[in-house]
């Protein structure tokens, strides 16, 4: 098994109300009377409270296409991505020199050269650090990005591997799209960053930390239109299906249980969830299909209050503040998951 050594959240510093962003998306979109109504009700359904954004609220209006959009990603995800990378390593006590592998993820920005080559210098990491950036997966990525962490580990068990999950998503929203996928978007998504760093089975962490015992991915055949990205001159152009809850519905139980099941478990055994916030439809779904207390996802459901949904970033804010705010018992079983574009689920258990 390899171990959670050290779990951190950043945001940028400019923190605003859900109100004041629905005003501004508002007038940006130049939306008056029903127009601003429908857009109002979605804001005020996201479930959010206030959000994060990178850049000054003002700058928003008048960003500009595609390219000038990346370039303020660049600078910015690569400044976030830093603060987020040391803190997770003073965390778990982890020297930057000691680290083997970094995995970036991303889907609000492309860099090429990818992140991680411009984190290697800023963050005093070794020349010869394996480098993988992972680039398409979206909201499933922070979950998908531990478990790729811990197939490294499980063959490589002396490593230490740091995954930075950084996304933009204000640098997303299109100024003259009044389609509905924008509108909930713009009233759901927002800035931020998680870091973890992880440990093989023969570096035990310092202090105690929750342990990787498995993990699997599943892909859903014919939902490549339910969730991810149109790429558009101006910019990236949210497509996000109303089928979305129904493929949870659908789907969550059954591949939870033949998960679980593999070790002789089943979700009674299971004493928390780490779980994305992908807006309030997808986590009332996620309980039903679970059969769970809506408390269970008590920590989920007050991220998606407090920073709204950051993407790859948000499944890592959620273990970070369970972690911290509800610290599970020593030796009880804990399920992380998370869904994205594809339409996909990433599931990773976990021990305390």
């Amino acid at each position: 098994m390899s171990h959670l050594a050290g779990v951190v959240g950043v945001l940028p510093e400019h923190r605003h109300t859900q109100a004041r962003l629905t005003r501004t998306v508002a007038d940006m979109l130049g939306l008056e009377g029903v127009d601003r109504e429908v857009l109002e009700r979605f804001h005020r359904n996201a479930g959010v409270s206030e959000r994060y954004l990178v850049r000054p609220i003002e700058d928003y209006a008048a960003l500009g296409d595609f390219g000038e959009r990346n370039d303020i990603f660049l600078v910015e995800a690569t400044a976030l991505g830093e603060r987020a990378v040391k803190q997770a390593l003073a965390h778990a006590g982890v020297e930057p020199a000691d680290v083997d592998v970094l995995i970036t993820t991303t889907i609000t920005g492309l860099a090429v050269p990818s992140l991680d080559a411009r984190l290697v210098g800023p963050l005093g990491l070794r020349d010869d650090v394996k480098r993988i950036p992972i680039v398409g997966l979206g909201c499933v990525a922070g979950a998908a990005g531990i478990a790729r962490a811990h197939d490294h580990l499980v063959g490589h068990p002396d490593d230490v591997v740091v995954l930075l999950a950084i996304e933009l998503c204000s640098l997303t929203v299109q100024q003259h799209d009044t389609s509905t996928p924008n509108l909930v978007a713009s009233g759901l998504f927002a800035d931020g960053a998680g870091a973890v760093v992880l440990t093989g089975a023969n570096r035990p962490p310092a202090q105690r930390a929750p342990r990787i015992r498995s993990t699997r991915s599943r892909l859903y055949p014919d939902t490549e239109r339910a969730m991810g990205w149109d790429v558009r001159g101006t910019g990236m152009q949210i497509v996000l299906g109303a089928e979305v809850p129904d493929l949870v519905r659908e789907n969550v139980r059954g591949d939870t249980d033949r998960f679980l099941a593999e070790h002789g478990l089943t979700r009674a055994d299971i004493g928390w969830w780490v779980a994305h916030p992908g807006g309030p439809k997808v986590l009332d779904a996620l309980a039903e299909a679970l059969e769970i207390e809506p408390d269970a996802l008590g920590v989920t459901w007050r991220s998606l209050d407090r920073i709204g949904n950051l993407s790859s970033a948000s499944v890592l804010h959620v273990l970070a503040d369970t972690l911290t705010d509800r610290p599970p018992e020593p030796g009880s079983l804990g399920v992380l998951l998370a869904m994205g574009p594809g339409f996909c689920l990433e599931l990773v258990l976990l021990e305390a």
